[in-house]
């Protein structure tokens, strides 16, 4: 007999918001994590539910994104309902800030393409010239040139979003497992057999939520999951009175008060480096964008490391040599939780991933792209 009907392996923002999309749709689910020590990207996002210009390249990626921000405001009215907590989900529209005319010119053209591409989601981004965009943000630098708009980009509490779905695990009865790193995968006629650091769990099915860790375990079961790991560093300055309603691409400002400075981008697995040069930069960046942030404390820092998939967008896939095994990967999980808890994990539930609908987020791309 299985212990579960699905095991997740990680405990994560994808593999919560899989797992509590599985157990709302009444699966028996073991959640096998390796706790709070883990290096999660979870602890260290950016806390956006981000859609302009996401699927140059991929146009099916520009649906699955739009879909999930629609679903959203869903996703937080049913834990709100499951666990009495507040994500604090928002949408009002967000900019992606330039600071010259080249920069203006560049993100037209890449906005432009974008929207040129065939199939690609139907909404709306518009290029705000400076005067335009001091009507939505009053507090700008001087050398600010202007910025792209979208109006169905938001943010969010990502770390409450984080003890939300924890905590809803315990009204659907999902059995969630810490300090239980899963260092083996066998498959037997009926399910699978995880060989944890505590001991040996049986499931049914099995999905793959465990961010880099993947590349590992998916071949385990017959899949794949190409990654490069990257590493982020975020900035959080002291509370201050609210002054930015709109999140950016690079600086928002949290419902608590305390203003996020982000988006840098480096080579390395080591989440225990800070590159303080990486750190200057951001914030001279985000001090000619909003001068007032040059008299604010610096609280805290921190750095994490990014689960990005080898060409950038998710890995959605299912092993046909071990059936009831799904691998699940992306670097966008506060983006797309509504789409992993409302679309992905009913799939799974069903024992079969929608090609129509996922299908192009296969692995099997990296089989193509490399011939």
């Amino acid at each position: 007999m299985s212990e579960a009907d699905v095991a997740v392996v990680g405990g994560g923002l994808v593999g919560a918001c899989i797992a509590w999309g599985l157990a709302r749709v009444g699966q028996r689910v073991t959640v096998l994590d390796e706790g709070d020590m883990a290096v999660r990207a979870s602890r260290g996002n950016f806390a956006l539910v981000w859609v302009q210009g996401k699927g140059l390249g991929l146009a099916p990626y520009s649906r699955w994104t739009l879909g999930s921000s629609n679903a959203w405001a869903t996703l937080q009215a049913e834990l709100l309902q499951d666990t009495g907590l507040d994500v604090r989900f928002e949408r009002p529209g967000g900019f992606h800030v330039c600071l010259s005319d080249a920069e203006m010119t560049s993100r037209a053209d890449l906005l432009a393409r974008f929207h040129a591409q065939p199939g690609v989601a139907d909404y709306r981004t518009e290029m705000l010239d400076r005067v335009q965009l001091g009507r939505f943000l009053p507090h700008l630098g001087p050398k600010v040139a202007g910025a792209s708009y979208s109006a169905v980009d938001g943010h969010v509490n990502s770390l409450r979003l984080f003890r939300a779905l924890h905590q809803a695990f315990e009204r659907h009865r999902v059995s969630y497992r810490a300090s239980h790193a899963v260092l083996g995968i066998e498959h037997r006629a009926g399910g699978f057999n995880l060989t944890t650091s505590a001991g040996e769990v049986h499931a049914g099915k099995v999905v793959l939520a465990a961010g880099n860790a993947n590349a590992t375990l998916a071949p385990m079961v017959g899949l794949s999951a190409p990654m490069r790991p990257e590493r982020g560093q975020i900035i959080v300055t002291e509370r201050a009175q609210p002054f930015l309603r709109h999140p950016l691409s690079t600086v928002r400002q949290s419902d608590e008060g305390t203003v996020m400075i982000g988006d840098s981008r480096e080579e390395g697995t080591d989440p225990a480096q800070m590159n303080q040069p990486i750190n200057s930069v951001m914030a001279a960046r985000a001090v000619q964008i909003f001068p007032l942030l040059g008299a604010l404390n610096v609280v805290r820092t921190w750095r994490a490391i990014r689960v990005m998939p080898a060409d950038g967008f998710p890995i959605y896939d299912q092993s046909q040599s071990c059936p009831g095994a799904f691998v699940a990967t992306c670097h966008s999980g506060v983006t797309l939780a509504a789409a992993h808890a409302y679309r992905l994990a009913p799939m799974i539930a069903r024992g079969q991933l929608d090609e129509q609908e996922v299908g192009v987020f296969s692995a099997r791309r990296f089989d193509v792209q490399a011939q």
